[in-house]
């Protein structure tokens, strides 16, 4: 572990397990993708789909933000609802860790390709 990353670290009986906070990250944007009515991550780099999520660790719980671009034609609260869902039960099943909060910013809209 001799990058700069940052790493989440908890411990167990058995010892220490430490998460990339680019694991959590590339966890929470794959959530939040499979979620319906979510287009795309607003910062995403073609390499790293995980670009536009930042991790954050409060009082030994993580703390994700994230901006997505809504398809239109859904409701941007239960769209919200739904990725803020399926980030923290993606994140927690996955890490063991628990999450306090999703902050989901819908920074645009997609419009479907016009018919010609």
């Amino acid at each position: 572990m001799g990058e700069s990353k940052d790493y989440v670290s908890r411990s167990d009986e058995l010892g220490n397990i430490h998460i990339s906070e680019e694991v959590l990250a590339a966890i929470s944007a794959a959530a939040a993708l499979e979620v319906e009515g979510v287009s795309s991550l607003t910062n995403p780099s073609k390499k790293n789909a995980a670009k536009g999520v930042h991790i954050k660790l409060e009082e030994e719980k993580v703390v994700v933000a994230m901006s997505v671009l809504m398809a239109y034609g859904h409701t941007i609260p239960e769209m919200g609802r739904a990725v803020q869902e399926a980030v923290k039960n993606a994140i927690e099943s996955m890490s063991g860790l628990e999450v306090a909060a999703v902050n989901v910013s819908v920074g645009g809209i997609v419009f479907p390709p016009k018919e010609q």
